[in-house]
């Protein structure tokens, strides 16, 4: 599988993936949503700066944290033990705060040509497809959710 991420254009999420100092990913809510539990080492990631269309960069999965049911300490904990990874704002660390988390470390990223993302209803901040070309325009097909049930 492959994995589409949007990246928080206010936050510059995307400018801290490509200079280096983001190399993880969080993805955190109440109960289990995706992608916890459905991301591993090895799969790809693209990135694509949100209210932009344009997937333009890529990386590898090095590392995945699941976590569960976390106390308030525990969150907190989990959040400051990865920052150097994350690089959170206070804005961001307020919002993942939650007792379901997923970390995703990534390397090997790299800037790619841009593609067209071709957006359909519906659609999360973070999508798990069978290849990229699946939500390109011009090769894109509708989106199920599919590969995103647990």
């Amino acid at each position: 599988m492959v994995h589409l991420v949007y990246c928080d254009d206010k936050e510059k999420v995307l400018e801290k993936i490509l200079d280096g100092s983001k190399t993880m990913i969080i993805r955190a809510a109440a109960g289990r949503k995706i992608p916890h539990s459905r991301v591993f080492v090895g799969e790809q990631l693209y990135f694509m700066k949100k209210g932009t269309a344009k997937i333009s960069a890529t990386a590898t999965v090095k590392s995945v944290q699941n976590y569960v049911k976390l106390s308030d300490e525990e969150i907190t904990k989990v959040l400051t033990d990865n920052q150097e990874k994350l690089n959170l704002s206070k804005r961001q660390q307020e919002r993942w705060h939650k007792k379901c988390i997923c970390l995703v470390e990534f390397e090997n990223v790299r800037e790619i040509e841009p593609l067209d993302f071709e957006r359909q209803s519906n659609m999360d901040d973070w999508l798990i497809l069978e290849k990229i070309e699946d939500v390109v325009v011009g090769t894109s097909k509708p989106y199920n959710y599919e590969n995103a049930r647990f």
